[in-house]
């Protein structure tokens, strides 16, 4: 529901506020806007009038926002952004939007860029724009509409879709070892590599193994794409992925460390907020992600 119309100021106002609070006076706003001084006053007058608050504090030689009038200002800031964000979308895409996602990097390069092909040949007219996070973020800060989740339902105040277990198998370079170890205690004489964005991946692999694994140390890495390169160099023994295990396994890069199935640290969701949850790209892309879920074995 939108609010009452006296609480909704004009987009000119808010122009002119927001311009005022970013560079400090009438005559830079004025300049930026390519208005008059005496506009930007007047805007400014209008939009006290209507909020019943005082904006600009008066009494000093330099046109200087209230306190209030400065918060009002970046939270005017950030809506005109998304408001301009949604004007280029619309403008591009007037048949069927877009949908802004934020992607882990290794799942988005690796398992979700490879099929977007086929959303993309069924839906013309949307367009799928990615971003990508290693950590969780706030919707509200960005322009993100969903984003894929790795962990558990952690995640406040968003709706969950689930979409597979994260397998994971360690490997390392084909001469890192002459061969497969044979038991997973084996692994804690050789370096192993770490992600900093799970650091503690490998104390719940060697746990779902029995093996007391606690303070391991090693080389650390903020994204998948770097610690494979170590593990292909020799540096270590890495737990990937198995959608980007084994395309490295079949090229040649690497080899398994040790023989086994793989296990699950965890699942991946694609996650909204509620806001969003009728936007209708991202519905759209939540039915494609289920019917493509439904064709593959994991």
């Amino acid at each position: 529901m939108i609010a009452p119309r006296r609480f909704l100021p004009s987009i000119s106002s808010l122009l002119a506020l927001e311009a005022v609070d970013r560079l400090g006076s009438a005559s830079a706003a004025a300049e930026d806007l390519n208005l008059t001084q005496s506009a930007i006053s007047r805007q400014l007058k209008q939009l006290e009038q209507q909020m019943e608050v005082d904006l600009i504090a008066r009494d000093q030689m330099r046109m200087q926002l209230t306190p209030g009038g400065a918060n009002y200002a970046k939270e005017a800031r950030v809506i005109l952004s998304r408001l301009a964000q949604a004007s280029i979308k619309l403008r591009a895409n007037p048949d069927g939007g877009s949908l802004n996602l934020s992607i882990l990097a290794s799942f988005g390069l690796h398992w979700l860029a490879p099929r977007l092909k086929d959303f993309v040949a069924q839906h013309p007219g949307i367009t799928v724009n990615l971003q990508t996070h290693n950590l969780p973020f706030s919707f509200e800060a960005g322009t993100a509409q969903a984003a894929i989740h790795y962990g558990t339902r952690d995640w406040p105040g968003v709706q969950y879709l689930p979409l597979m277990p994260k397998h994971v198998l360690p490997v390392c370079a084909p001469d890192f070892l002459s061969a497969p170890l044979a038991e997973p205690a084996d692994l804690l004489g050789y370096p192993l590599l770490h992600l900093e964005t799970h650091p503690d991946c490998w104390e719940q692999w060697f746990a779902l193994h029995e093996v007391s694994a606690e303070r391991l140390q090693g080389m650390l890495f903020d994204q998948s794409s770097a610690m494979t390169q170590a593990a292909v160099h020799g540096l270590g023994i890495a737990l990937l992925p198995t959608f980007l295990a084994e395309s490295e396994i079949t090229a040649g890069r690497l080899q398994l460390a040790i023989s086994g199935a793989p296990v699950s640290l965890g699942e991946y969701f694609l996650v909204w907020p509620p806001d969003h949850a009728d936007d209708y790209p991202l519905i759209q892309f939540r039915n494609w992600l289920v019917a493509q879920i439904a064709t593959e074995e994991f």
